[in-house]
């Protein structure tokens, strides 16, 4: 099964210069273990170490956030994942 994830611009440096790459799973979760086993250094921005998602990303599948199933939302092949940085400050 083949899906994508489009990986943001501030951290393309980590994969390469990379915009999109190529995966294999069967949930979101799966796919972005693949993609940080293909870069260990986008891994370790997006997970701690207890393996869970930073909570400062959240994950779209297709252009619909994986809410509230997040890392357990199931996606198909030719599907595409976006990885989004919240920004807050004030």
């Amino acid at each position: 099964m083949s899906i994508k994830i489009k990986i943001p611009s501030h951290m393309q440096p980590f994969a390469n210069d990379t915009e999109v790459v190529e995966v294999n799973g069967r949930t979101v979760g799966e796919c972005l273990k693949h993609l940080g086993e293909q870069f260990p250094p986008i891994g370790g921005r997006l997970f701690d170490k207890q393996g869970k998602l930073f909570v400062y990303f959240n994950t779209y599948v297709n252009g619909e956030s994986t809410y509230p199933e997040k890392l357990d939302k199931p996606v198909k092949d030719g599907d595409e994942i976006h990885i989004a940085l919240f920004l807050a400050g004030g």
